[in-house]
């Protein structure tokens, strides 16, 4: 008569002999986050998004002709060659939790039909100033104002420098104590995140505050 080995008890990991299998961990991922990043003709918007996007970013430029030279003042970028005409596109994760989605506007007023589709959603913007005119972001500042939505300005340092102090800045774009106003580096890495993640807190506070 044969006789049968009683079945060895299965061995599960985390628990005794026997015991069920724990459940997998599950992984979530990050939370989408959209953020604008707006501003007046060549200030720095689309270099900003190439600087701090982790993948290849989506640009829209065009050539500028002939007649665009003629409508856009090219007096303190006269290197640039392309413009904006949609949108920039880029995203940067900000940790495991977190994504950020960036959109850059165009900068000319005649491309202002785009912001409302380009702004939906969003939690915040950057609106990036050239010290040198300040007057082509007012339209950027009063967008953001009117809606309501919370932003940070950041004065590009073109050469290393800006030609006034934040005060002036703040003073000149008559802008609240609520405003964050900085000065970054738009072809910086570190910079554009910085000044991004000001937006942020600007964002997350906000959001605290309506709970």
């Amino acid at each position: 008569m044969t006789t049968t080995e009683p079945a060895s008890p299965s061995l599960r990991p985390g628990g005794p002999p026997g015991a069920p299998a724990a459940p997998a961990a599950t992984v979530r991922p990050p939370l989408p986050v959209k953020m604008v990043i707006a501003g007046g003709f060549g200030v720095g918007k689309t270099t900003a998004v190439g600087s701090i996007s982790e993948i290849e970013p989506l640009t829209t430029e065009a050539a500028i002709t002939e007649v665009a030279a003629g409508v856009d003042d090219l007096t303190h970028t006269p290197l640039k060659t392309t413009t904006t005409v949609a949108m920039d596109f880029g995203c940067l994760t900000i940790d495991p939790t977190l994504k950020l989605y960036l959109f850059g506007t165009p900068g000319q007023e005649r491309f202002g039909f785009m912001w409302d589709d380009i702004v939906e959603g969003a939690v915040g913007g950057l609106v990036i100033v050239d010290t040198r005119r300040l007057d082509d972001c007012y339209a950027a500042v009063d967008y953001f104002e009117h809606r309501g939505i919370p932003f940070a300005v950041a004065a590009n340092a073109f050469d290393g420098e800006v030609e006034h102090t934040l005060e002036e800045i703040r003073w000149a774009l008559d802008v609240t104590e609520g405003v964050p106003v900085l000065v970054f580096d738009a072809r910086e890495r570190t910079s554009v995140r910085d000044a991004l993640l000001v937006v942020l807190e600007l964002a997350l506070a906000r959001t605290e505050a309506l709970r």
